[in-house]
């Protein structure tokens, strides 16, 4: 019977793989424990080291350690290196030749694990160890699924009486160096289970194949959690002996003592124990310094592991946003990896440095509701206040037009009498089991006076006397598709005038056009789409201020365009909502892009079911007025007002009448949404801007007229 031994170490590589210093030291370390008289008990002549051999050379010497055995002979096979598995799951041990292409392997530059297998299986020895020190080892002997490859079945070419693996990591794992240790963790201590007896655990002065995983395991993952040793045995394997130890050595006894306290106290020597220690350590008879340096080769793993630990929360303690952005989780990730800590190891610490910090995130999200909701309250209370005081001030108003309509209907120099219109409302409801939703328009009938200025050839202006009132101007911010150019609401006071009941159409100007010349020229025909009773368009700012000069000399009346106070006021009719007939819009009720929709409402038509484009002004008065008995205040066609552009409403007057401003603004307010815009325009409160000399077929206007202020 003999003990032979192959020891082979790899430091040297080509490009593509890390050199591994440790690896050619390693081999040393095991050539001392094997061939020691008192441990390893191998004769010098069967222990063979290569250190950076040719690929043919380290595949001959395994083939010859296999070759020519006896039966009882004991061979063991130690590879330090690196092992690579390929995308079939086969396993190579790899050379100092070793090649990759593209991030793959080149076979013929390795060792293949398979042709090992075949040695091992050929060989008459009974008695086999192999003990890997390499990446994914574990692949080898077990036939896991790495995650780059596929699953190694070896277990059928293993199958025999008295063989062992021990590896250093499973199949998906990397085996790590120290840059404390000359050797590898996983060497390290399997010479220092042998060198110091420790691995003999039953104390029988003989140190087993799984005796000596079971500290080196023990040990490695004190060191290195993230890295798991496997022992493999295949029929008796596990019994297989590798060394002595001695049985009643005083230094192996304190050894062993001072490791099952560390194991059950995690590291850490209580007073308690430290005098049980000092008691045995005078009963074997131990000096100090022998003692303490058996505590600092044991305890040393437990260091090591507990700065990385303090690392590890000392570089959580530097983040102090939470929670955590992408970037920090992925630095903390790279890190853990450095450290070699599984998520096990640093989940206890993240919930001990998160918890003041996640309780304080909990209390401000706490305090940043808990002010939402005041705001929203208080936002409530005002708008409630604001609804209230509207209300009063309708209820008010409503008194002083009774008490106005027993006077005499006409303003002086006025003579004017009553028309009646249609109106409408419109209410969303809900489908069968709240399915779907609906809209229903609810028509009814208006009444309000007018007068008719006759501008000859048988063309009237009709004009609709607007009431005295107070109405708050802009929309709340909870308003759907509203713009901050509609803040802050205020409240506004208006004087009665009259107002265009329709757009001034082209037939209007048409024959305005043809009146003396005050200022500038007027196009008599400049429309897009052709139509007597259509809305006059691609008119600008100037031509519209020119017809009013144009009319006012030719009635002795002043007409002008509206304020943009006075617009809104006379659309909104007495209404708060979006739209003067209800919370939404449909193009049953106005001409907009009826593609798009407002709130819940459906589409609608933006061509008419006769198949010709509604994609275009309609005539004016085909929809119902609002309160007030104006036509066409939403859709149609922008409409044209007086005032200067304001990018909102801070120090806009409260009396109605005109803003103007620097003189040097060249643009003017536009009001009401027109044909080819979603219904979002057509809002009582919106508001669009262009320069006073724009022109385009979406552009119109309609006038009016101050009774007693302007004539």
């Amino acid at each position: 019977m003999a003990r032979i031994a192959l020891l082979i170490g790899i430091s040297e590589y080509e490009p593509g793989l890390a050199p591994l210093p440790n690896a050619v030291n390693d081999v040393e370390a095991m050539r001392r424990v094997l061939l020691n008289p008192d441990m390893g008990c191998f004769a010098q002549e069967y222990v063979t080291v290569l250190k950076n051999p040719p690929r043919q050379d380290m595949e001959r010497a395994i083939y010859n350690l296999y070759g020519n055995r006896q039966k009882d002979d004991l061979v063991i096979f130690y590879f330090s290196g690196h092992g690579v598995t390929v995308e079939n799951g086969e396993f190579y041990f790899s050379t100092r030749q070793t090649e990759k292409q593209n991030n793959k392997l080149l076979p013929f530059t390795a060792v293949a694990g398979k042709n090992v297998h075949e040695w091992m299986n050929q060989s008459k020895s009974k008695r086999q160890v192999v003990i890997l020190d390499c990446c994914f080892s574990g692949a080898f002997a077990k036939g896991l699924t790495a995650k780059d490859s596929g699953t190694i079945n070896l277990e059928q070419h293993l199958g025999g009486e008295g063989r062992a693996i021990l590896t250093a990591s499973t199949s998906t794992q990397y085996a790590f160096n120290s840059d404390d240790l000359d050797l590898s963790i996983y060497t390290h201590y399997l010479v220092e289970g042998i060198e110091k007896g420790a691995a003999d655990k039953d104390g029988d002065g003989l140190i087993a194949v799984d005796e000596l995983h079971d500290y080196v395991k023990s040990k490695v993952q004190e060191a290195a959690p993230a890295m798991t040793p496997e022992f493999y045995p295949a029929k008796e394997g596990y019994r297989l002996v590798l060394a002595k130890s001695p049985k009643d050595d005083p230094h192996l006894k304190y050894r062993k003592e001072v490791e099952k306290i560390a194991l059950e106290d995690e590291g850490e020597i209580s007073g308690v124990k430290r005098i049980s220690l000092n008691v045995l350590r005078n009963n074997w008879g131990l000096s100090v310094d022998e003692a303490n340096l058996i505590e600092f080769e044991v305890l040393e793993p437990y260091r090591k592991r507990q700065e990385k630990l303090q690392t590890y929360e000392q570089a959580l303690s530097e983040i102090r946003q939470y929670p955590l952005r992408e970037k920090d989780r992925k630095d903390l990730k790279y890190l853990q990896n450095i450290l070699n800590l599984r998520d096990e190891d640093v989940e206890p610490i993240e919930e001990r440095v998160f918890a003041p910090k996640e309780a304080e995130y909990q209390r401000q999200q706490a305090e940043r509701l808990r002010q939402e909701q005041e705001r929203a309250e208080y936002q409530r209370q005002q708008a409630e206040r604001l609804r209230q005081e509207q209300e009063k001030q309708q209820a008010e108003l409503r008194k002083q037009q009774k008490r106005e309509s027993t006077k005499p209907n006409s303003p002086p120099g006025i003579q004017t009498r009553t028309f009646e219109f249609e109106t409408a409302s419109i209410t969303v409801k809900s489908g069968f089991l709240g399915m779907g939703k609906s809209c229903e328009i609810q028509r009814s009938r208006g009444r309000a006076e007018f007068f008719e200025e006759d501008l000859g050839n048988r063309v009237l202006l009709e004009m609709v006397s607007i009431p005295i009132g107070q109405f708050l101007m802009g929309s709340p911010k909870d308003e759907l598709e509203r713009t901050d150019d509609e803040s802050p609401q205020h409240n506004v006071t208006i004087q009665p005038f009259f107002m265009g009941k329709f757009p001034v159409t082209q037939g209007q100007w048409a024959t305005v056009a043809a009146f003396d010349k005050v200022n500038i020229d007027l196009n008599p025909d400049p429309s897009n789409f052709k139509g007597a009773n259509r809305p006059v368009e691609r008119v600008s700012w100037d031509d519209t201020v020119e017809f009013c000069a144009r009319l006012s000399k030719k009635t002795g009346k002043i007409y002008r365009l509206p304020s943009e106070a006075e617009w809104e006021y006379a659309c909104r009719a007495g209404t708060t909502t979006p739209f003067y007939f209800g919370e939404t819009i449909t193009t049953d009720l106005a001409n907009y892009n009826g593609n798009y929709t407002y709130g819940t409402a459906p589409k609608g038509e933006y061509r008419e079911q006769t198949g010709e484009y509604r994609e275009q002004t309609t005539e004016v008065g085909k929809f119902p007025a609002n309160p007030f008995g104006l036509f066409d205040m939403c859709g149609n066609i922008w409409e044209w007002c007086q005032d200067e552009w304001h990018e909102n409403y801070n120090d806009a007057p409260t009396d109605g009448s005109v803003w103007l401003g620097d003189n040097g603004n060249q643009k003017r307010l536009l009001r009401g949404g027109s044909w080819n815009v979603i219904p979002g325009y057509c809002r009582s409160a919106s508001r669009l801007c262009v320069t006073r000399v724009s022109s385009y077929s979406y552009l119109g206007f309609r006038v009016v007229v101050v009774p007693g202020r302007d004539f």
